[in-house]
């Protein structure tokens, strides 16, 4: 059984949110944020927009190259831990806007790592037979969650999303094998489910360690990395290309070094974007694919609140 990434594409709300911002709301200035997360500017959704709503942008952007009918999509896998509605999802929507009449629609969330458990799913079905055309859309609303207020993650989010097409044979101009998916829970370890957490109606979003959350995910992200590499018979130092989840960039620095890997071969786009949840590495791939070239190796490695992690490996 094989998976082939076929076409991505992304969708980013047009407002960008300085730092400079939160210096009035919080007392954080650009220079103390910037120098502990690398980030200069946010991505916020507009007044009309919701975590759907870029998830039907992010589909609408692929289909004038889509290499097949959209609506020969046979499964829709939504990821997100911001939905705008749990009942009528994102993939329920999606389906409804482009006319998908024979899909299965499911959702999922495993925080920050939901888009790769996502892949797991769309694995899963194919290997049972279940599907051939599959969908994956990954769609953060964070700001509508977020409490702008709060000094030790307040600052840190931003909105978009990505669609990702999926299929058991290589389509269109520049197809992908998904050589291997990785993810592991880890909710049993150190702070868990208190590190990172949403409670719509009250908290909200919220990051009350981000200590414990660096060290975990700067552990775990490599480590899934390798498990995954190591799962194709590839080491980290054959990959090309690596796209970590865009969470802080001193955590992207520290894996780097963890692993010895030049930065030039990382792609981020946390400076402009924040931390845009599990929507993260697919948006930062969309925004990369002319670089990649034929035959190139590609890591995704991912980190969530809760915990979990996971990483998958593409061959271009």
């Amino acid at each position: 059984m094989k998976m082939f990434l076929n076409k991505v594409s992304h969708y980013l709300p047009k407002e960008r949110v300085p730092n400079e911002y939160f210096e009035k709301v919080n007392g954080l200035s650009d220079t103390w944020i910037f120098e502990r997360t690398g980030i200069k500017t946010r991505s916020k959704a507009g007044k009309e927009e919701n975590t759907t709503t870029m998830a039907v942008e992010a589909v609408r952007n692929a289909i004038t190259s889509l290499p097949f009918d959209i609506r020969d999509v046979d499964l829709i896998v939504g990821a997100s831990y911001t939905p705008y509605d749990t009942v009528a999802t994102m993939g329920h929507v999606v389906q409804r806007e482009f006319h998908i009449k024979d899909a299965q629609v499911v959702y999922i969330s495993s925080a920050c790592s939901s888009l790769v458990n996502a892949l797991e799913v769309v694995e899963g079905y194919f290997a049972m037979g279940k599907s051939r055309q599959a969908l994956v859309i990954a769609s953060e609303h964070n700001t509508a969650f977020s409490d702008e207020t709060c000094e030790k993650s307040g600052h840190l989010w931003g909105d978009g999303a990505t669609a990702l097409f999926i299929s058991d044979e290589p389509l269109g101009e520049k197809p992908a094998e998904i050589l291997s998916v990785y993810s592991r829970g880890l909710g049993h370890i150190s702070k868990g489910p208190e590190g990172v957490y949403l409670t719509p109606g009250r908290e909200g979003l919220q990051m009350p360690d981000g200590r414990d959350v660096f060290i975990q995910a700067c552990q775990y992200m490599r480590v899934a990395l390798e498990e995954a590499s190591e799962q194709c018979g590839l080491a980290v130092d054959d990959l090309d290309w690596i796209i970590p989840h865009q969470a802080n960039h001193r955590i992207i620095k520290n894996l780097a070094g963890q692993l010895s890997l030049n930065e030039d071969k990382i792609f981020t786009n946390i400076r402009e974007l924040g931390n845009t949840g599990s929507a993260s590495t697919g948006i930062c791939l969309s925004q990369n694919m002319d670089t990649i070239q034929k035959d190139a190796l590609l890591g995704i490695t991912v980190f969530g609140g809760g915990y979990s992690a996971g990483a998958a490996i593409l061959r271009f």
